[in-house]
């Protein structure tokens, strides 16, 4: 579904814990990240899908799956019911 993160990245950035009330509308519409950030999409309970549509994939996100988000990779992501999670950052 996606690369692995490279080593040495750090984190630098954490959403608020977002529900599928509180979701940002442009977490819901293609976007991507800058060039050389990537993204984890980590999952506290409930379902959420995360989609790349340039690459016709689809994963659904469970508590303990992490949706990785490569650089400059256009993606949105789509509650499933209930659910409580949050985006970090690295570069």
């Amino acid at each position: 579904m996606h690369k692995d993160m490279p080593s040495g990245l750090t984190a630098y950035k954490r959403t608020p814990t977002f529900t599928e009330q509180s979701v940002p509308k442009g977490l819901l519409e293609d976007h991507n990240t800058k060039a050389g950030v990537w993204g984890q999409i980590h999952v506290e309970s409930g379902k959420l899908m995360y989609i790349i549509p340039s690459r016709d994939q689809t994963k659904l996100l469970s508590p303990g799956d992490v949706g990785t988000v490569e650089p400059e990779m256009r993606h949105h992501v789509t509650p499933v019911g209930p659910v409580k999670f949050y985006v970090e950052f690295w570069r």
